[in-house]
């Protein structure tokens, strides 16, 4: 299973470049990314095995599933409660939802919290046989396995390393809740107190250009996000 350019840019988080889903009985085929997250989940229905899985042995490898996109935290839980009242977890190890540290700026102070890297995959370590595919595949929000042909294809070594390097030293993205046009009130600084608008934001610098009323004139100031809040 390849990437583009051996490369996993969480940018291109909205479709990853995984291959394609399973086709057997009972898998959706239906396009995650316009799942509204707002709605209530459908009823879930056993899925059988669409074709007889080969043993695997004890080989564990790292397979992706599928899930509604803005569920999988709840589809993790799900699982791990399966994985634990089924008697598992000498087929089934780890369960992963790939994310990064994201610091939303907001009213001049940080909030830390988690963003999806794949909205709508889920990565877990197994090892592959009919039961441990229908325990996986019957869990509540799981759509399916990702493959190519019938079986569910591992990802390679080195893509999990990546994945989970990438996870681990990404540098958080900072996200500020306004946007250029925008009001706002400068909160320290030689210009503390003054009110303009925002021209332009530079996510990489963490920096904002606010038009300001200076003497009469519209003067650009630039300033960090964290002294700029929503007037």
């Amino acid at each position: 299973m390849d990437y583009e350019d051996d490369e996993i840019e969480p940018e291109n988080m909205n479709s990853p470049e995984l291959p394609e889903e399973e086709g057997g009985a009972g898998d959706s085929q239906a396009p995650v990314e316009g799942f509204n997250a707002s709605e209530p989940e459908p009823p879930e229905a056993p899925v059988d095995l669409p074709i007889s899985i080969e043993d695997h042995g004890d080989q564990r490898a790292w397979y992706v599933i599928h899930c509604y996109s803005g569920y999988e935290n709840k589809v993790r839980h799900n699982l791990e409660q399966r994985i634990e009242t089924m008697g598992m977890k000498d087929k089934i190890f780890d369960v992963i939802v790939p994310t990064q540290e994201e610091i939303e700026v907001r009213d001049g102070k940080t909030h830390p919290k988690e963003r999806q890297v794949f909205p709508g995959y889920i990565l877990i370590n197994m090892i592959l046989s009919e039961e441990s595919w229908y325990v996986v595949r019957n869990t509540p929000g799981v759509t399916g396995f990702v493959g190519m042909g019938n079986e569910p294809t591992p990802l390679r070594p080195d893509e999990v390393t990546q994945i989970l390097k990438r996870m681990e030293e990404a540098a958080p993205h900072v996200v500020a809740n306004f946007k250029p046009g925008d009001r706002v009130r400068i909160s320290s600084g030689p210009f503390n107190e003054f009110r303009g608008v925002v021209s332009d934001l530079d996510q990489g610098r963490t920096k904002v250009i606010v038009m300001v009323n200076f003497f009469g004139r519209e003067t650009p100031v630039e300033l960090d996000f964290l002294q700029v809040e929503k007037a």
